[in-house]
């Protein structure tokens, strides 16, 4: 057994399966990539990263397990998965997660070859544990499943205290504690016991208020967009493939942008943190279908169409284009008398939060910040958007903002 001391857990605990997976290098490979990629741009504390993530992920697995009295090989293919969820994550996390899906078809939880790997497959079978089992459990599969990936998950649980705590912000504080005493498998549905409502939208109201101020922070979402385009300029320029880069750490991928020259300027941009500005800033409601029904190729011909209207290198301009809004944790299932109900079924709360995230989406165009206000006309017009009723070019923030919403806040 090993006793490790967590910022967030305190001493955690590691034992059977998990120990002797712990030193493997493609656990120790999460060391070196960020939980939060590009966030520590933002919140400069924000250097935690996925190892200490898996850790916390399988320490909750195990109280988990012990609460829900689940023992044996069970147990034991719960607990590798918990600690063997995120080795398939790329370098800066999921920033560039579907820049690289769309080259591989596979994502940070496709991770059955590397499941294979000789150090872990030996260290799997030698406990008879099977590899696609763990596999299938880190995918969300089967009743155990869920405890990893699901709307009540540990992996949850973990990552928003952890990232409240190292970004400093208030909001992700949730009660884990109570929620591992009060999940019980009901029918192969993990639920939550009942008069357990409260805690449910605890979890929700807590993603909700991570979403803007961390997870979706302009800065964030700026940095995150110059990371994505430098990789694809990266990988469409040189002879290093998808499934090469995906194996690297954030330390081998800056340094390769950097040494590219399609790539460098990009690369060096962000580890100077001279970061591009907003130059739109869009409601939802404001931008017109065929953006949303585009296909990545088609935003990036409506990226050198704004270039070309601004008269600046396409080089210079990034449209972001952020996925739907959605909320997972309204689907959680609760125990409410004699029946099993999902949380968006009784909690009016989750209505009000679904409003207010389709409210906080925006579309964001980014550019140089001595280029902002011609690609902002330029990006305007590309995209047939009104911005006579009250709008401003603000050239300190960079971004037309509707005059009641300015922050002040520099970009």
């Amino acid at each position: 057994m090993k006793t490790i001391k967590d910022s967030v857990h305190d001493h955690i605990r590691v034992d059977g399966v998990a120990r002797e997976l712990l030193d493997t290098p493609p656990v120790q490979r999460l060391r070196h990539v960020r939980q939060l990629g590009t966030v520590h741009l933002v919140y400069p504390s924000a250097n935690h990263t996925r190892f200490e993530h898996s850790l916390g992920v399988y320490h909750l697995a195990t109280r988990a397990l012990d609460e829900l009295r689940v023992e044996g090989r069970a147990a034991e293919h719960v607990q590798a998965a918990a600690l063997l969820h995120d080795i398939g994550h790329a370098p800066f996390s999921h920033n560039i997660e579907e820049l690289i899906a769309r080259r591989t078809g596979q994502y940070h939880d496709d991770v059955d070859d590397l499941l294979l790997e000789p150090v872990v497959e030996t260290i799997l079978r030698e406990r008879d544990l099977e590899p696609r089992r763990v596999a299938d459990l880190i995918r969300g599969r089967g009743t155990y499943g869920q405890l990893i990936s699901g709307e009540l998950d540990v992996d949850r649980m973990d990552y928003l205290v952890r990232d409240a705590h190292h970004t400093g912000v208030p909001y992700g504080t949730i009660d884990h504690g109570r929620l591992l005493k009060e999940l019980r498998f009901v029918d192969g549905e993990l639920v939550l016991a009942a008069g357990n409502v409260e805690s449910a939208e605890s979890m929700l109201v807590a993603r909700a208020l991570m979403n803007p101020t961390v997870y979706n922070h302009h800065v964030a979402r700026i940095s995150k967009s110059m990371l994505r385009r430098a990789a694809r300029a990266l990988l469409d320029t040189s002879d290093l493939d998808a499934n090469t880069l995906r194996r690297l750490d954030d330390y081998g991928l800056i340094v390769r942008l950097r040494e590219h020259e399609p790539s460098a300027e990009l690369a060096h941009r962000l580890t100077d943190r001279r970061l591009f500005k907003r130059a739109l800033w869009t409601e939802h409601d404001r931008v017109p279908s065929f953006v949303f029904d585009a296909a990545p190729a088609e935003l990036t011909h409506v990226e050198r169409a704004i270039a070309e209207r601004a008269g600046v290198s396409p080089d210079t301009v990034i449209l972001d284009r952020p996925q739907e809004p959605v909320m997972r944790e309204s689907t959680s299932r609760i125990v409410v008398g004699d029946e099993i109900v999902r949380l968006g079924e009784r909690s009016p709360l989750v209505r009000a939060l679904r409003t207010i995230q389709r409210e906080q989406w925006r579309l964001g165009v980014y550019t140089p910040s001595e280029q902002v206000e011609v690609v902002a006309r330029a990006g305007a017009e590309e995209l047939d958007l009104d911005l006579s009723a009250g709008t401003v070019v603000d050239r300190d923030v960079g971004r037309y903002a509707r005059l009641d919403e300015f922050d002040g806040r520099d970009a």
